[in-house]
């Protein structure tokens, strides 16, 4: 997904650890399973035949509450041409209100991890807290927010910062300028606040508009989970170690208010709305083929504060104390699709939220996103050319530079978000208008979203180029909008698509995922080997979704155990987010914060984790390499899950995916702002079962 916070990275795996005479692993959802909604499942992979073996559900007091023969025999995940486990289903029924374990006896004996059976709102609220914990470390600028891993403000100097000319790359990411390193446009601007992307310290409005606007939905339609009746203090997970709502004494809730008004307050400082200036990115991860001792943001390991003042600020470290903004284009210039669709939807949603408890900055908003949407270039192919090594030609859309650190190729989603939050806005605005927008019938808006979204169904979904939401794909977000969009204006005519048809349309995307769960042995819906946690909470999110549109519970059931995928139902037997599970979740994340100031074994003396951020998860390969100050994770080197590294059915190497818990590894465990976005989304949606109208 992202070129990784290290700048000179090779490929590779450190030698595993000695297979564990064990042989047979049950996996289970750490953090549990909803009460009422039986049966659950969990899986026993095992390197041997498992004819005739049984199963015992064990309460926390050690008594069996449920017992049965194992399950069907799902399928294979295959490690190498000479492993290969056999996958069967354990389903249960068990009352809720206890932490419970599953043991299995037959010709390989395994037991489970403690998981609990609970409500909901047990479940789930204080992983809501965990996710906003997460953003709100993750914060930069003055408005940081102290806690246990922060303890000062970061990039302070972004308050005045000098904007440059995107610079040419060559094939290897380095900048090949010559005479200058990086070329001015003499303009200087506030680019302080917003979110870091990840572990490193960049800020992209690619990724900070996304996040924006699933926060922003967030707190719209789940007004009691995310919004300003969110609980105050739930309670921790249960069986968890400990949560973020243990982080400080102070009252904490799940609000997600403070945190997307945050980051709107950014948006609008890189879109100049009087000069019609689009301002992408706030820092450089690339370095200088012609300028050898230039630092950029991945050659360091630090703590944020350590920026402003980094020693060689005149000389070697100026654009790690003075970090460059760059700009899109020049005033007025078209703006790529994909930045313009979501970043209207953004400031769209602003309104949406603001106007009737801060009226003058909600009409801004509004301002914004209609001037923002107008400017989109809509000439690009569908979809656009795919980026490849270093420099792109034209053609290619723009999200960061490096262009091929997010290769997006498919716009028409983003134009449909953008089109459908401004209909929504317009019609909440019910004509009474700021002066000066370049559009007042909400009618033109819904228009152009049919249309958009008629696009994506001929050019995109039906030339196999769609995908499950994530930061590269929004339409299982921007289908489920338009059709409420459709029933707040009566379900027009004359449109390029109707009502009925864009839910069919996202009810053939959810399809494409529970055939692919058909065909995967832990009924997964999607790749084990790309952003699979982002991906799983998508494809969940979409499940919830589909579930409402039809009411057919078997949707339901998937979006449970596509969540129950990616917090240990898997064959690594891990939750993928921080945090989160009663066993095993990543310690080793790299991320600069979290390696320099916070727990490397889950628990360390009391000191925290990043709860909450959301990690890559499995993918094609583990990377390694180390920069001076980084804390290694785990200190012995290792890697406990390779033996559960493979692919679904016969070993294909081609298809293998790989997850290791260290450091080193960012194709694997470092965590995002988009990355964790889809999980709020599917933590609120569980909570609520249905948005608020």
């Amino acid at each position: 997904m992202r070129s990784g916070i290290l700048s000179l990275i090779a490929l590779g795996m450190s030698c595993a650890l000695a297979a564990p005479a064990q042989s047979a692993y049950v996996r289970v959802s750490q953090v549990g399973y909803e009460a009422g909604s039986p049966p659950h499942r969990a899986y026993l992979m095992s390197t041997g035949a498992e004819t005739g073996a049984t199963f015992n559900v064990l309460s926390s007091g050690g008594r069996t509450v449920y017992a049965a023969p194992i399950g069907a025999l799902l399928g294979t995940w295959s490690n190498s041409a000479t492993l290969t486990y056999s996958v069967y289903a354990l389903d249960f029924t068990v009352t809720a209100g206890d932490g419970y374990t599953i043991s299995v006896a037959g010709p390989v004996a395994a037991v489970s991890p403690v998981f609990p059976v609970e409500d909901p709102a047990t479940l789930y609220s204080g992983l809501l807290l965990n996710a906003k914990f997460f953003y709100e470390t993750e914060r930069d600028g003055p408005d940081y927010i102290p806690n246990a891993l922060r303890t000062a403000p970061g990039h302070l100097n972004d308050a005045t910062a000098a904007v440059f000319q995107t610079p040419p790359l060559n094939s290897d990411d380095l900048i090949t300028t010559t005479g200058t390193p990086l070329t001015p446009t003499g303009a200087a601007i506030d680019a302080s606040g917003g979110w870091w992307d990840a572990g490193d310290y960049l800020k992209y409005v690619e990724t900070v508009s996304y996040t924006v606007a699933l926060q922003e939905i967030g707190i719209r339609d789940f007004p009691s989970q995310m919004g300003a009746r969110a609980p105050m203090n739930p309670p921790a997970p249960p069986n968890s170690i400990s949560y973020a709502g243990n982080a400080s004494g102070a009252p904490a809730s799940a609000n997600f208010a403070p945190e997307a008004g945050f980051g709107i307050e950014f948006l609008a400082k890189m879109w100049d709305d009087s000069t019609k200036t689009l301002y992408y990115q706030v820092g450089n991860s690339q370095s200088w083929t012609n300028f050898p001792n230039l630092l950029s943001d991945y050659d360091i390991w630090r703590l944020p504060q350590a920026d402003d003042e980094w020693p060689g600020c005149s000389s070697t470290a100026h654009y790690i104390c003075h970090r460059p903004v760059f700009v899109a284009g020049p005033a007025g210039s078209p703006i790529s699709p994909n930045l313009a669709g979501r970043l209207a939807a953004a400031f769209a949603l602003c309104y949406q939220l603001a106007r009737t408890s801060h009226p003058g900055a909600a009409n801004q908003c509004l301002k914004n996103a209609e001037d923002i949407f107008a400017l989109a270039e809509t000439s690009y192919a569908d979809p656009a050319a795919s980026v490849g090594t270093g420099t792109c030609s034209s053609g290619c859309l723009l999200t960061i530079m490096p262009f091929d650190g997010y290769p997006e190729t498919v716009w028409d989603d983003d134009m449909e978000l953008g089109a459908t939050e401004l209909y929504l806005a317009l019609k909440l605005a019910g004509g009474n208008l700021p002066p000066g927008l370049p559009v007042a019938n909400p009618m033109t808006y819904l228009t152009q979203a049919a249309q958009f979204a008629s696009n994506y169904i001929t050019k995109i979904y039906n030339a196999g180029y769609a995908d499950t939401l994530n930061l590269y794909d929004v339409s299982g977000l921007a289908h489920f909008e338009l059709y409420r969009a459709f029933r707040m204006a009566g379900n027009p005519s004359g449109l390029a698509v109707t009502q009925q048809g864009i839910r069919n349309q996202l009810l053939k995307q959810v399809a494409g995922a529970i055939t692919n769960a058909g065909s995967d042995a832990w009924g997964f819906g999607d790749a084990w080997n790309g952003d699979t946690t982002s991906h799983g909470a998508g494809i969940s999110v979409m499940a919830s979704e589909a579930h409402y549109l039809t009411g057919d519970s078997s949707y339901d059931t998937y979006s449970r155990r596509w969540l129950a995928n990616i917090l240990g139902a898997n064959p690594w037997g891990s939750s993928f987010i921080v945090g989160e599970g009663s066993a095993t979740f990543p310690n080793c994340i790299q991320h600069q914060v979290a390696n320099l100031a916070g727990a490397l074994n889950g628990t360390q003396g009391g000191v925290p984790v990043l709860w909450g951020a959301a990690s890559e998860g499995p993918s094609y390969a583990a990377t390694a390499g180390t920069l001076d100050g980084m804390i290694l994770c785990p200190a012995g080197g290792g890697d406990a899950f390779k033996i559960f590294n493979g692919n679904d059915g016969p070993y294909n190497p081609s298809l293998r995916a790989v997850y290791r818990d260290n450091v080193q590894s960012y194709s694997t465990t470092e965590p995002a702002i988009d990355l964790t976005s889809t999980s709020f989304l599917m933590w609120s949606w569980r909570l609520a079962g249905r948005p608020a109208e």
